[in-house]
């Protein structure tokens, strides 16, 4: 038999995505030696936090939304804001020295042909690129992700993705009903209503009804837990019972009972909710007052829509002006790998971080998770171990 073909890795690591997670892994391969290009469908680093409404902040602390190797800077406060995370993620870019090409959307990804000097081919439409090995960071949250409610397009009112939302002023005077209790929801929620975070920015320019409907009542805590991002790593090898159970106790005592104006306490504790929903606890930015005071009303989850009316799960019938719908996002990563049998039927990753799957050795996913230690931490943590494991397995290349 002829002897297997040895394969040369001197092509370039390919990043795809200029957001944390991709500049955290390019950062920490470029002071490691390894060539890495990083490719952006924008025109600008982190265009996804850049594009997020206007009085948005952080819900982590400046130690834990650092990426490796630069702090966010202490003017930035302890609730950095939008416009100040993007400059940090310019200076990063900077900092480093990262090789970023912007206006590079990324098409698919392919296998590269044995001999060829490259285990990937990314097409672009400038052609395709050749990489040694290649990690897709454009992200959990990459395209807005609005429930098929049956109706939907017969809704005279104004239905948007809270993605598209940029601040209170566009509604002044509207009846605004937001789907969805999570950070995103609550936050614009209780900003509408001229409360929380960001309100002073809108002042006067409030909705004149906010009502959010709820499916299942969200875990909440006071903004001042945020550091529960550590708590959550130092409790991480106790039973999950036991920390679901103190964490149901801390929200009785830090929050209170919301029953009687439509929100009741929630059953199941925010670590299972974590594990099988993937989704954090809402940090209170003005919330349970807005909700305590009736400026926000919360509502059944939204079933169908007809014609100017919304259905409710209850039976209710609303007529919104506007409709934002805080429902999360989708990966969509299935026309960039779907080929490479590397998902699962939610399209999601099948390995992450420093995991590869076997059929596809040297592609790897960041930035597809939401642990409770924080998305931004996991960020630094993805990184090192993904540069870890490209040094690695390039060592051994190179020496086989």
């Amino acid at each position: 038999m002829p002897p297997t073909p040895q394969r040369d890795f001197s092509a370039p690591t390919i990043v795809i995505g200029a957001g944390p997670h991709g500049l955290a892994v390019a950062a920490l391969l470029r002071r490691s030696g390894v060539p890495t290009v990083i490719l952006e469908r924008s025109d600008r680093a982190g265009a996804s936090w850049a594009q997020r409404y206007d009085h948005l902040r952080l819900h982590t602390t400046p130690g834990a939304s650092k990426l490796p190797g630069l702090s966010v800077p202490r003017q930035a406060g302890p609730w950095v804001s939008r416009d100040d995370y993007v400059r940090y993620l310019e200076r990063y870019v900077a900092h480093h020295r990262l090789d970023v090409r912007v206006t590079t959307p990324v098409q698919r990804v392919e296998r590269a042909e044995p001999g060829s000097g490259a285990q990937w081919l990314v097409h672009t439409p400038d052609g395709p690129v050749p990489a040694g090995a290649v990690v897709v960071a454009t992200g959990r949250c990459h395209t807005p992700n609005i429930p098929h409610w049956p109706g939907r397009s017969t809704f005279t009112g104004t239905l948007l993705h809270s993605a598209h939302y940029r601040s209170p002023a566009p509604y002044r005077g509207q009846h605004v009903l937001v789907v969805g209790a999570g950070n995103s929801g609550t936050e614009i929620a209780s900003v509408l209503a001229g409360a929380g975070a960001g309100a002073g920015a809108g002042a006067g320019a409030g909705a004149e009804r906010i009502r959010i409907a709820v499916r299942t009542p969200p875990n909440i805590l006071p903004r001042s837990s945020a550091r529960w991002h550590a708590v959550g790593r130092l409790t991480e090898a106790l039973p999950l019972t036991w920390r679901d159970s103190t964490s149901l106790l801390t929200q009785r005592l830090a929050v209170p009972d919301l029953t009687s104006r439509g929100l009741p306490r929630p059953r199941t504790g925010l670590y299972t909710r974590n594990v099988r929903e993937g989704v954090n606890p809402v940090l209170d930015h003005g919330f349970v007052d807005a909700v305590r005071s009736g400026r926000v009303e919360p509502v059944a989850a939204v079933e169908a829509f007809d014609g100017p009316d919304v259905l409710l799960a209850d039976g209710a019938r609303l007529r919104p002006d506007t409709v934002i719908a805080a429902t999360g996002y989708r990966p969509n990563l299935h026309g960039l790998v779907g080929s490479l049998g590397v998902l699962d039927e939610a399209g999601q990753p099948l390995a992450v971080g420093a995991q590869t799957h076997p059929e596809a050795p040297r592609l790897y996913f960041a930035g597809y998770t939401n642990p409770l230690t924080g998305v931004l931490r996991q960020a630094g943590v993805e990184a090192r171990a993904i540069a870890h494991a490209l040094r690695r397995d390039t060592g051994n290349c190179k020496s086989g």
